[in-house]
């Protein structure tokens, strides 16, 4: 469904966009990505309200067929990309999702944050973590659907046109933006 409404009191999440996650979709449309994440960071702080940055430093510890990075990371690897500015809450995890093992919840519940705008990478496994999570926990989830990448397309889709709108809304960046008033 596309995104009909932003709750007053909306935080926009940014899911692991960081270097050595956003090295992996270089191919994949993340420059787009980036650039409309950081329109959105824009907006919701010129109207006060919430961005949070979500960065991994991790895995989960369960067996899977799934190949994972190796146990050594470069130094850089959980660094930002975009700028954290004065207000902006950052959030380590080590699962996909944001709000598993970290104070992800208790810093929206402490802002009265009612409604999620997630951005990202990528979209099938961080993203969608993430937006699971946020539903079963009450937020309102919207999906910046152009401010979302994964390395595998066909998940990608599946995604945004599956799995998604079953958890709330989707709407591109311009959309969004103008939603905010």
């Amino acid at each position: 469904m596309t995104a009909t409404t932003l709750d007053p009191t909306t935080a926009l999440i940014m899911i692991d966009l960081q270097k050595g996650i956003t090295a992996f979709a270089a191919d994949h449309g993340v420059d787009e990505v980036l650039a409309n994440a950081e329109k959105l960071a824009i907006a919701f702080r010129e109207r006060g309200l919430l961005v949070v940055h979500v960065n991994v430093t991790g895995g989960a510890p369960g067996r899977t067929s799934f190949s994972r990075p190796p146990r050594e990371l470069p130094a850089d690897w959980a660094e930002l990309v975009l700028p954290v500015q004065d207000g902006d809450v950052t959030v380590t995890k080590q699962t996909w999702g944001a709000f598993h093992g970290t104070d992800l919840d208790a810093a929206l519940r402490e802002r009265g944050v009612t409604q999620v705008v997630i951005t990202g990478v990528a979209t099938s496994m961080g993203v969608e973590s993430t937006a699971r999570a946020a539903h079963e926990h009450g937020y309102h989830v919207t999906i910046a659907s152009d401010a979302v990448t994964d390395m595998d397309p066909v998940s990608h889709e599946h995604s945004l046109a599956r799995v998604f709108p079953k958890l709330g809304e989707t709407g591109t960046t311009a959309e969004l933006i103008a939603l905010l008033g």
